[in-house]
């Protein structure tokens, strides 16, 4: 991997999204909340869903870096949503390894 392609981040340089700020400082309060339940990719949270939601931090053991071999769908279904899509990858199997080992867990 060429060191020139790598970004490091740390608290004092945070990464920058995409987010247009100004357009969201000069919507109504009515307009985002309107433009919040358009959004079939992210509905608002129920009551039970915020009553049962909890923080849960990263463990820093750090990355392990491999190669593997995915099918070519599930790549470009991530690709398609923008930079990050390995760390995606990543959220979905942790959430993945997570489930399985509340399911089995003694």
């Amino acid at each position: 991997m060429s060191e020139e392609r790598i970004v490091r981040r740390t608290l004092e340089t945070p990464h920058r999204g995409r987010t247009d700020w100004a357009r969201v400082d000069g919507m109504s309060e009515e307009q985002v909340e309107a433009a919040a339940l358009a959004d079939a990719d992210n509905p608002p949270w129920t009551e039970e869903e915020l009553m049962n939601a909890r923080l849960v931090m990263p463990e820093d053991r750090g990355k392990v870096p491999i190669s593997i071999r995915l099918d070519g769908e599930v790549v470009d279904y991530f690709k398609a949503q923008g930079r990050g899509y390995q760390s995606r990858i990543n959220a979905v199997l942790r959430a993945y390894v997570r489930s399985q080992r509340a399911k089995y867990r003694p």
